[in-house]
């Protein structure tokens, strides 16, 4: 191989390197993007509440869907609150598995309209773990939020009548833990 035929070589794979690299840290880029502008409805989050509550109230509603093949039935428990801005709102979502199997499920979650989404600030969500519901099994989870008060230093986001939280549950594969421990467990539909 003559040497401009190596250096074309070399470029070609150095390329291909770059491009796989590019394409393992677009995902985990996109994420923090989202998340730090609120793009997309992309929410944020916080391990305690908000030092400022206004007088300015907001609505905040929940919406609740599955994925294609997902066999839970979910729901909010509520439609909606209303809260002040800053106020901490405490809301269930309930999830049945109406099957025979256990069956392990992950949320996703958006904000609508997006502009609020860099506002509203989870401080803890079923959504921020896996769930797993034996046959036959109900139950409720919590999400704890508040919309930040910034929002009224938004020029869209501050004229915002209501904000909607959705979540759409995905099944998960189980671990391989919770598979032995399911099996080894008697049905309670039976």
């Amino acid at each position: 191989m003559s040497a401009s035929n190596s250096k074309v070589a070399a470029r070609l794979v150095a390329l291909v390197a770059v491009m796989g690299a590019l394409s393992i840290a677009s995902v985990p880029a996109y994420n923090w993007f989202c998340r730090v502008t609120g793009w997309g409805g992309v929410t944020q989050e916080s391990t305690s509440a908000s030092d400022t509550v206004l007088d300015k109230t907001i609505i905040v509603r929940f919406d609740a869907s599955l994925e294609r093949g997902m066999p839970w039935e979910f729901k909010p428990m509520q439609r909606e609150v209303k809260l002040k801005i800053g106020e901490t709102g405490l809301a269930f979502y309930e999830a049945h598995n109406p099957t025979d199997k256990v069956i392990a499920g992950t949320a996703s979650y958006n904000v609508a309209p997006f502009s609020a989404g860099y506002y509203f600030t989870k401080i803890d969500c079923f959504c921020f773990e896996m769930q797993v519901l034996q046959p036959g099994e109900t139950v409720q989870m919590p999400v704890s939020f508040y919309v930040d008060p910034e929002i009224i230093e938004d020029a869209e986001a501050s004229r915002l009548p209501s904000i909607t939280l959705s979540y759409t549950f995905h099944v998960t594969e189980l671990p391989q833990q919770e598979v032995r421990l399911s099996k080894d467990q008697p049905n309670p539909l039976n």
